[in-house]
């Protein structure tokens, strides 16, 4: 059917433009973001580009909703502005009537952002952190710049080394170690060290080789100078995280439903509200469209991009709530969705009315 082709053809055309552009603004600011990370020590340099993929496809579901919602209003807005809408009202086509070809458009779209929530988002979430504490449990010593003053991460010590020309990131020399603590401040120098990751597998031991120890106790100022041929140092110490201590986001949808406590189940309201939210934000795509073709102006997508934006912050707040103990998932779904699905509902209804009414009264005066 010509109409059904039309408002496909034109919907899929205003959707890939969308999705290339938000796309492309997104994936800058995120770039930024990682190099900024990269630069201040948080993730390694040559993991920037797997981690902005994994943060991509995590943003992805949103971007989806959003070019969606964007590409409704757009292209039905246009058509409104065109006159093209008179026509097909004129022709007996409801607004109803649009939202068949609406749906058999964007169900695929429907069925990645599913896939995408669901599947792709705690992997993403999962790999991103296990690349950041890579990267954030190796040796305070091999962290360190030769040359360059490091912080430890726990910030008592500050190291400084010189590599050996091996190439070796476990051995250095020319160690300088500064520690600080409540009770008393350490200097460590030495020619020489290498990291032990051997004796102890919860910790990482730092060996210094043929250097001296200056100590002063905080309390009395009594001043300590000893020499030693090897001292052992701890830099770092393992901590495994047990699955209580795993963050719901990078847990897969059915942990979740097999462990419903409160962190789950909010969770839960955040992945299924989102693709609850894409759909309803269509049916509210195509009231929030309307607009007066005597009046050139954008109000309808301004409208429409601060009701996406309210939206999606009710989501995160819903999310919020079942945290907190005070909505279950059932009533944060209902209660917010099936609120905006009724609310996109009476919104066509009454565009639909109006439509109806106007083209009534045309034809009285004819």
């Amino acid at each position: 059917m010509l109409f059904h082709t039309t408002v496909r053809r034109e919907l899929a055309r205003s959707f890939g433009a969308t999705l290339v552009v938000l796309l492309t603004i997104v994936l800058t600011m995120m770039l930024i973001r990682t190099l900024g990370l990269a630069a201040g020590g948080s993730v390694a340099p040559q993991d920037v580009v797997l981690l902005l993929g994994y943060t991509a496809l995590s943003h992805l579901p949103t971007m989806l909703a959003l070019s969606l919602f964007i590409a409704v209003v757009a292209t039905l807005g246009r058509m409104y502005r065109d006159s093209e809408m008179a026509i097909w009202f004129a022709s007996g086509v409801s607004l109803s009537r649009f939202v068949r070809p609406v749906l058999r458009t964007s169900w695929p779209v429907l069925l990645v952002i599913g896939l995408l929530v669901l599947l792709v988002w705690p992997w993403g979430n999962r790999m991103t952190i296990e690349l950041r504490e890579r990267y954030q449990q190796r040796s305070d010593l091999s962290r360190v710049a030769p040359g360059v003053f490091q912080v430890s991460r726990d910030g008592n010590r500050v190291f400084f080394v010189e590599r050996d020309g091996d190439n070796d990131a476990t051995r250095a020399r020319n160690v300088f170690v500064l520690s600080n603590d409540e009770r008393r401040e350490t200097v460590v120098s030495a020619h020489g060290g290498h990291i032990d990751n051997n004796s102890d597998p919860e910790r990482r031991i730092l060996v210094l080789e043929g250097g001296q120890r200056n100590e002063t106790d905080r309390s009395d100022g009594t001043l300590t100078l000893s020499r030693f041929d090897t001292y052992r140092v701890v830099v770092d110490e393992h901590q495994a995280r047990t699955a209580q201590e795993r963050s719901p986001k990078t847990m897969p949808t059915l942990d979740l439903l097999r462990q419903p406590g409160p962190r789950q189940l909010a969770e839960l309201a955040w992945r299924f509200g989102l693709l609850l939210g894409a759909g309803n934000l269509l049916l509210l795509g195509i009231g929030l469209s309307a607009t007066n073709p005597r009046r050139a102006s954008n109000w309808n997508m301004l409208f429409a991009l601060l009701g996406f934006v309210v939206y999606y912050n009710l989501i995160n707040l819903s999310q919020a709530w079942v945290s907190g103990g005070r909505l279950g998932l059932a009533g944060a779904l209902l209660g917010l969705h099936g609120a905006a699905l009724a609310l996109a509902l009476a919104l066509l209804w009454w565009r639909e009315q109006g439509t109806t009414a106007r083209l009534r009264l045309r034809g009285s005066r004819a």
